[in-house]
């Protein structure tokens, strides 16, 4: 059946700015706070398994929650927009708290063991495969079109801010109290969301196509299969899913790992890759910051693909650059077209999904970043162990690159604009 949501009493004709609106900046609370308890959760279960287990028992419990994560998050978009996404973030954020609070009291009762952190780990994988579709496709329902941008800004510095202060948690409840209090901290986190999320109003929104919203009798496979027709099939929404997926796997693989061998291969160190990745983030951050205030760029489409051929460009600079500083300008340059890139893609994206199809389209969207993109990893490490850094980063932009051509082809991504109303710049 379709979303079953309770829509919020008639809204205003004149859309508040997101950052001035109760109901985003709940959602945006409750956002952040799962994320946080996220990287706490991920630095328990690390340093955990650390400590009962080798690097290849470590190995394993990280990829038992990665595993299902990527096999079942198409099948989790499908579960949002049958149940309604709020109805299924709910959910998922109350029984990870469940599950990371009894995993903290059994390990204060009998400690650390490793058939429990792997349990864990493959439970907690297959509730983020529902949550994460579910977060996704939230915003479309909690503020106006014209607000989007705005949204997916801040819904950037939220992810900026757990990177940055999750682990740093994570670690001085391990400090101070052990792995127990790092998994209370984390069940805490998400008890936190759910309060926030129940007291959101969302926006009563029409399919558009009626034809095929998920129905009683279909199954969550048909659903699926419904879903990705639809993306199939729409002018706009299936090059910006082509064109994101490339970049991604372009992209993710050399600027996480090749950067690790990079520093190696340059000498750089530790620090010098710590400089690097600060001023990426950086970039994003202002990216992020950027829209969040403006809420609306001119020429989406095409400020989307030369953004993203910026990105390309600035990935293969990363690479021939002769020194530390020059090669954190470029990335600090890099992170920010990422950042303006992605944010345009995704709000283009959903602004223009049928909302009953909203948490399957941002299934597949993701598929890519959380499932496909980690499979090139050691992929990248191999390549520059035989061909060198600079070769692997300049051949990772090239390939990226090969989405800004698909953007460019399609009339519909080159005419893409975003919602606006009159409170806009011109």
């Amino acid at each position: 059946m379709a979303s079953t949501d309770t829509p919020p009493p008639e809204q205003a004709t004149k859309s508040r700015p997101a950052y001035r609106d109760g109901n985003v900046l709940r959602w945006l609370t409750a956002y952040t706070a799962s994320l946080v308890g996220d990287s706490v959760y991920f630095v328990a279960l690390a340093w955990s398994a650390q400590k009962v287990a080798g690097p290849t028992e470590i190995g394993l419990v990280m990829a038992t929650g990665a595993l299902p994560r990527a096999l079942l998050m198409l099948g989790g978009g499908a579960v949002a927009d049958r149940f309604g996404p709020r109805r299924v973030v709910l959910g998922s954020d109350a029984v990870r708290c469940l599950l990371i609070l009894a995993v903290a009291a059994a390990i204060a009762l009998t400690g650390p063991s490793l058939w429990i952190l792997i349990a864990t780990a493959l439970i907690f994988g297959i509730v983020d495969a529902l949550f994460m579709p579910s977060v996704g496709a939230l915003p479309p329902r909690i503020t106006s079109p014209d607000q989007l941008a705005r949204v997916t800004g801040m819904r950037s510095l939220s992810i900026r801010l757990s990177q940055i202060a999750g682990p740093p948690i994570g670690g001085l409840a391990m400090g101070l109290g052990g792995a127990e209090a790092a998994f209370a901290v984390a069940g805490l986190l998400f008890a936190l969301s759910i309060p926030l999320l129940l007291t959101l109003r969302l926006r009563p929104l029409e399919p558009r196509d009626a034809e095929q919203p998920p129905t009683p009798a279909s199954s969550t496979w048909q659903d699926l299969i419904d879903g990705l027709r639809y993306i199939r099939g729409q002018r706009l929404i299936f090059p910006l899913v082509l064109v994101g997926a490339i970049g991604e796997l372009g992209l993710t693989g050399t600027l996480n790992v090749g950067m690790v061998l990079l520093n190696d291969e340059r000498g750089w160190g530790p620090s010098g890759y710590g400089f690097i990745i600060s001023a990426f983030g950086a970039g994003a951050a202002a990216s992020a910051a950027l829209l969040a205030i403006v809420g609306w760029l001119p020429r989406a489409g095409l400020t989307m693909s030369a953004t993203l051929l910026v990105s390309c460009v600035g990935a293969a600079s990363i690479g021939l650059a002769p020194d530390l500083y020059l090669a954190a300008a470029v990335a600090a340059v890099t992170g920010l077209s990422a950042g303006v890139f992605g944010s345009l893609s995704n709000t283009l994206v959903q602004t223009e999904a049928d909302p009953a199809y909203l948490g399957r389209v941002t299934s597949v969207t993701m598929i890519t970043s959380v499932g496909l993109a980690p499979l090139t990893y050691p992929l990248v490490g191999a390549a520059i162990g035989v061909w060198g850094a600079a070769s692997v980063f300049v051949g990772s932009g090239a390939f990226a690159s090969v989405g800004v051509v698909i953007a460019l082809a399609s009339k519909a991504v080159r005419r893409a604009e975003l919602p606006r109303t009159s409170k806009d710049p011109a």
